[in-house]
């Protein structure tokens, strides 16, 4: 893990990418772009620091393309959301994807639901800076299907879908799921369907297994149109472009899940690895003094000294996690209070969002490389 003083041009390397032939290459897999109502991006002029560049960097600290990648329950979709809002913020136009089909993602932004095309989860607003945010789900049978409609072949996605056989097809093969997957989201990446796009993987141990299908398939297949999107797939994912964010909470397990994690996804995929952001983490707790103790009555005093160390202990306990995790794991941290609410409010995902954005900040200034 590269974290050597050196940070990432603020340039719009987005603009420099050139469009070119769809995922799969022409004359394959999708050769049309996904989605004709998804604009191409647009220049924006929001909140700016570190001599004109984006708070972030252009993308995130020169990513275009964000794997989030967490334990369940850590909140990994939480700060996909969030990382959105902060990028929208920052002028940056964002496509969410959502592989697991959860439909977690639309609900944080107020929406019931998102469909295989991309649709408007906030709008643009360019006189205070603001891109948009689109999201949509990715499944491998709407992928494959998508391809037969690209290639005129509707008739025969019907009869599949009529059939119910589009899901056999479609997992026909160790990797071929997940190649399908990683297919359309390269598509998206070629056709610059946004400045920035983040992706809410499935839970780290299926993360891995996710990004490891393209890998499986090169493997098992020497040569021909499989190997070759395999390949293309593989190069995307080892692109500096394109990076994963961890997600994890500060307690022992997901803390050495994330370790596990980290590595596998360096060592196997060849990924880089952006930061870990340790999410929900309880504040210190406040000192009292003898005068406000004295107010109390007695079995107050005891209930309230009681909650006192219980949260103390919490704090100390979360504190010797993230000192482990930063002695494993040699990665930039950024934290995370937790929520106010049970469920993330849209107060508490900006609230979210404007730490990420300042942590990302100062990373950047700080010339750290991820």
């Amino acid at each position: 893990m590269d974290v050597s003083p050196s940070v990432y041009p603020g340039t719009d390397s987005y603009r420099s990418f050139p469009a070119g032939p769809a995922f799969f290459g022409a004359g394959t897999f999708w050769s049309h772009p996904p989605d004709a109502g998804v604009p191409a991006p647009t220049s924006h002029n929001g909140p700016v620091t570190n001599g004109g560049q984006h708070e972030l960097g252009s993308g995130v600290l020169g990513r275009r393309l964000v794997a989030v990648v967490g334990k369940g329950g850590v909140g990994k979709t939480t700060i996909a959301a969030a990382l959105a809002e902060r990028c929208s913020r920052s002028g940056q136009s964002v496509l969410l994807l959502d592989i697991e089909g959860k439909h977690d993602l639309a609900r944080l932004f107020g929406h019931d639901r998102l469909t295989a095309r991309p649709v408007e989860l906030v709008a643009a607003d360019p006189a205070g800076g603001r891109a948009a945010i689109r999201a949509c789900s990715v499944a491998p049978d709407t992928a494959l299907l998508d391809y037969l409609h690209d290639h005129s072949l509707g008739m025969l996605a019907r009869r599949l879908g009529s059939s119910g056989a589009v899901d056999v097809i479609a997992t026909s093969a160790p990797g071929i799921k997940d190649l399908l997957v990683l297919g359309r989201i390269k598509q998206y990446f070629n056709a610059e369907a946004a400045d920035v796009i983040i992706i809410d993987t499935p839970a780290s141990g299926h993360a891995i297994t996710f990004l490891l299908g393209p890998n499986a398939l090169a493997e098992a297949v020497s040569t021909g149109t499989i190997k070759r999107q395999a390949d293309e797939v593989r190069a995307l994912l080892t692109d500096e472009r394109s990076g994963v964010l961890l997600v994890t909470l500060a307690e022992e397990t997901p803390v050495n899940e994330t370790v596990e994690t980290a590595y596998a996804l360096e060592d196997r995929v060849g990924v880089a690895l952006i930061a870990v952001v340790v999410n929900a983490l309880v504040p210190s707790v406040p000192q009292t003094n003898a005068a406000d103790l004295g107010r109390l009555v007695d079995d107050e005093r005891e209930a309230f000294e009681a909650a006192l160390g219980f949260e103390r202990s919490r704090v100390l306990r979360q504190n010797e996690q993230i000192r482990s995790l930063g002695q494993r794991l040699p990665l930039p941290q950024l934290s995370v209070l937790r929520a106010s609410t049970q469920n993330v409010s849209s107060d508490d995902l900006g609230d979210i969002a404007e730490s990420l954005g300042k942590q990302f900040g100062a990373l950047a200034r700080s010339g750290a490389k991820p």
